[in-house]
């Protein structure tokens, strides 16, 4: 009788039990059975599923799948999620996701599908129109490459398109012409290069969103026409060219078309009288080939808030009418041919942040400015005379950036520090009384010689000094003065053959003859006639005040070539043992490599023994200016980042005090380590055969304008490595601090191979300089075993477990020190003494991605 009760109980026990659990092949099964396999943490998985945060049913069916941000990482495993065969609603984003399982593709009941911000790489598989119902599909900020499949057009019920943040390249496909009801589509920040497809505009009837910006889409942006519902439009930074005429009618909110080749009158775009402009809160034509005069229209803007149509091609006109505008918070008209006076008027406009009005032919008295809410001011390169308000100067401490160099202007700069005059006042004069100084006199008059040589020297001195003041003064002005016209001599000179001239900075100038016939090759502008006159044009002839870095491969110069097009010319002194061709083919070879974060080599010159590569100039300085030489209490005034307006562009990362509060930053400064591996990543695996940098440090990243790190010098070791010195280290292997241990060993017989894993220790040596604040050497590292470089510092205080000490103090409360920690050891992997034991750049960028900052 016991035995036989206690057998019943067993069974029904084994019985009952599954029920306890999920049930196979049930829904509530395969989830569990996803989360449990992609290492979920935090669920009760002996609860019923639909009971889960995040998790929705019908009748026990999950039709809904919220797993955002909770870890999940590896492959989709198969026989999971993808037999959900009644799921409507999926969002795995902000995870570790890298790819798809087969069956995932035949989730048919599918509206929405969110992947975004996961490490997703490969091609976009064409079974996704096999989601026939999907409204909305984001897989942005992931590593897809390819194309986007033509079977997107199978997709009709498509609203939604978000392909953002990969590497989709060639072009937008036809397919998506067929997708009727889309409303928003963002294909932003890929690599697409082809021309839109004829009628794209007119394909979209309900398009409320377009973003295309910064790809390389090139051709007519005729056929963006016929957009009727369009209210946000964004296609800056490609390639686009002709004239734009009509792209919409309707009452458009955002325009950005800067960084295109636009030419044409300014009215074909949008200053006509048949314009909508009651919306309009947003309009960037900047950096394109526009003429004409800026027309009156523009004041029917009642709610305009950023206004930018600097680098362009205007004709010579008076500052336009804004004052209307009142709600105007940044103003740029930069290099847009600007002449007579500021209008007074300006001050009406309380609630400006930026005014940058540099590079133009302004002149007369400096206006009156409203300083409640204005942080950033550049009037640099005019001609504006007279004295700055004392107002106005007593309100610049405050400020984030101003700039008044260049001009002829004068204040009393008592409260300036030195640093701030060379910086903010270059060319202004200072107009402070002079006091006298009593110690000075007595030093001057001994005791013994009495009262009248006190006297007289009491009285002479100050003359004396105001004497020398005036002459200091004069000769500058005389200087200024000469340097202008001897530019125009020069030019003399160089009109008539052969030239001798001497310059401040180099003398291989003069052995370049006949300038105007040695050719200057623009890429993408294989019609515009250049030569290396008009380098020397560009430069001042390679003068020192044109001179921006001195760099490993030779001197760096700013300048402006004819078309608006601002330049950075780098002059090769150390590759004269290749032949023209060979030098050629290489510079034409680098300029075809096109990456984000890589500053591009858009043009090069022979010029006799030398070779001149021209890149885009980068309006912001090195990571080695920012993060190590740029004094606490100076601020960058002529070269600076815009202030971004509405959405959170820039990542969210909010430039509050300038570049120092930005440089605190822990957001930022992953940032500049993030994209830096993605361009490192990009040579190494996206080139063939790979690129090898071979000296990456602080002072090769630069910082554009939207804040994005930019790499640069990539390449020219690989042209100009056989003719580099092998006596000179800091040349033939790179630079202090960043290079490998097994490239600091005693010579031998072996050459030494440069590979991936060399980039890979300097980038670690980079990521642990961004982390610390440090410099690689030359700085004190604090440790009782008297550490002499930085690698050495930090990856002993990570083996004691004490990786926190080496965090830049500013860093601390800007964001997760487990992340900054977590960064580290990230660093102290690219920087092992064996190079197989250091990881990858493609491993680096996922890895530094397992760690970004969530978005503010």
């Amino acid at each position: 009788m016991g035995f036989g009760l206690f057998s019943s109980i067993l069974l029904l026990a084994l019985f009952f039990r599954p029920l306890a659990c999920q049930q196979p092949n049930t829904d509530g099964f395969l989830v569990s059975d996803f989360f449990k396999k992609m290492g979920a943490q935090g669920f009760n998985f002996s609860a019923p599923v639909c009971t889960w945060k995040g998790l929705f049913c019908e009748q026990d069916n999950v039709i809904k799948l919220v797993a955002s941000g909770l870890g999940l990482s590896g492959l989709v495993p198969d026989t999971t999620i993808g037999k959900l065969k009644n799921l409507e609603y999926l969002d795995l984003s902000n995870n570790r996701i890298t790819g798809l399982p087969c069956d995932f593709w035949s989730l048919s009941s599918l509206k929405t599908l969110n992947l975004s911000s996961n490490q997703i790489s490969g091609n976009l598989s064409s079974n996704t129109a096999n989601f026939g119902l999907l409204e909305t599909l984001d897989l942005s900020s992931n590593n897809f490459s390819g194309n986007i499949p033509e079977a997107i057009g199978s997709l009709a019920s498509l609203e939604v398109l978000k392909l953002n943040g990969n590497c989709f390249g060639w072009r937008i496909p036809l397919g998506i012409l067929k997708c009727h009801s889309l409303v928003s589509i963002d294909l932003s920040s890929n690599q697409l290069n082809d021309s839109l497809p004829d009628g794209f505009g007119a394909a979209f009837p309900k398009l409320k969103y377009l973003n295309l910006a910064g790809n390389e889409i090139g051709g007519q942006a005729s056929a963006l026409a016929g957009m009727g519902s369009i209210r946000y439009l964004n296609i800056s930074r490609n390639r686009l060219q002709g004239s734009v005429v009509a792209l919409s009618q309707e009452p458009l909110e955002v325009i950005d078309l800067s960084g295109n080749r636009f030419e044409g009158h300014i009215s074909q775009v949008l200053f006509n009288s048949s314009f909508n402009w009651s919306h309009l809160v947003y309009l960037d034509l900047s950096d394109n080939r526009l003429g004409g005069e800026i027309s009156g229209y523009l004041n029917e803007a009642q709610n305009l808030k950023h206004l930018s149509l600097a680098c362009n091609l205007f004709s010579a006109q008076a500052f336009p009418e804004i004052g209307m505008l009142s709600g105007l918070e940044y103003l740029n008209l930069s290099t847009t041919n600007l002449v007579h006076h500021i209008p007074a008027e300006i001050s009406e406009l309380i609630n400006l942040r930026l005014l940058d009005v540099s590079k133009n032919h302004l002149s007369g008295q400096f206006p009156l400015l409203n300083m409640n809410s204005l942080q950033f001011l550049d009037v640099s390169y005019n001609n504006l005379s007279g004295e700055i308000p004392s107002s106005l100067l007593r309100e610049l401490q405050w400020m984030k950036k101003f700039n008044f160099s260049y001009n002829n202007l004068t204040l009393c700069a008592s409260e300036f520090s030195i640093q701030t005059l060379q910086m903010a006042f270059i060319g202004s004069l200072n107009s402070c009384p002079i006091a006298a100084n009593p110690n000075l006199f007595r030093r001057k008059a001994p005791k013994h010689r009495g009262p009248k040589l006190a006297l007289v020297l009491t009285i002479s001195l100050p003359a004396l000094i105001l004497g020398l003041l005036f002459f200091t003064f004069g000769c500058r002005s005389k200087t200024r003065t000469r340097a202008g016209n001897q530019t125009s001599c020069k030019e003399q000179q160089n009109m008539f053959g052969p030239f001798t001239f001497q310059t401040d900075s180099t003398t291989w100038v003069a052995d370049v003859k006949v300038a105007q016939s040695v050719p200057v090759v623009i890429f993408e502008k294989p019609l515009l006639s250049l030569t290396f006159a008009d380098l020397l044009s560009a430069t001042s002839y390679f003068d020192r005040d044109t001179l921006l870095a001195q760099g490993r491969f030779g001197p760096v110069y700013r300048g402006y070539l004819r078309g608006g097009i601002h330049v950075a010319v780098k002059v090769l002194v150390h590759g004269p043992t290749m032949t023209d061709p060979e030098a050629a083919r290489g510079l034409e070879h680098l300029g075809r490599i096109r990456h984000p974060n890589l500053i591009p080599l858009i043009g090069y010159c022979l010029a006799g023994d030398v070779r001149i590569a021209i890149y885009d100039y980068m309006e912001n300085d090195t990571l080695q200016t920012l993060l190590h030489d740029l004094p606490h209490a100076v601020q960058m005034v002529e070269d600076w980042s815009t202030d971004s307006w509405g959405e959170d562009d820039n990542d969210g990362i909010q430039n509050e005090g300038g570049f120092e509060g930005l440089l605190t930053a822990w957001r930022f400064r992953h940032k500049i380590a993030l994209g830096t591996a993605r361009a490192l990543a990009f040579l190494h695996h996206g080139c063939s055969p790979p690129i090898i940098h071979r000296d990456i440090k602080a002072t090769s990243i630069y910082i554009d304008s939207e804040l994005e790190p930019r790499l640069c010098d990539f390449g020219l070791s690989k042209i100009f490595g056989n003719s580099l010195d092998d006596d000179d280290d800091e040349i033939a292997y790179g630079s202090a601090g960043y290079v490998p241990p097994e490239f600091l060993q005693p010579a031998s017989d072996s050459p030494k191979n440069f590979t991936p894993k060399y980039d890979v220790y300097g980038f670690g040596v980079l990521l642990l300089e961004l982390i610390t604040g440090k410099k690689p050497v030359e700085d004190e590292y604090w440790d009782e075993e008297e550490t002499t470089n930085l690698v050495g510092w930090v990856r002993g205080l990570v083996r004691k477990k004490q990786g926190w000490r080496a965090i830049d103090p500013k860093l601390r409360g800007t964001g997760s020190e487990a992340q900054m920690e977590e960064a580290l050891m990230i660093g102290y992997l690219c920087t092992a003494d064996l190079p197989s034991k250091r990881p990858s750049m493609h491993q680096v960028v996922g890895l530094l991605k397992d760690i970004e900052p969530a978005p503010l």
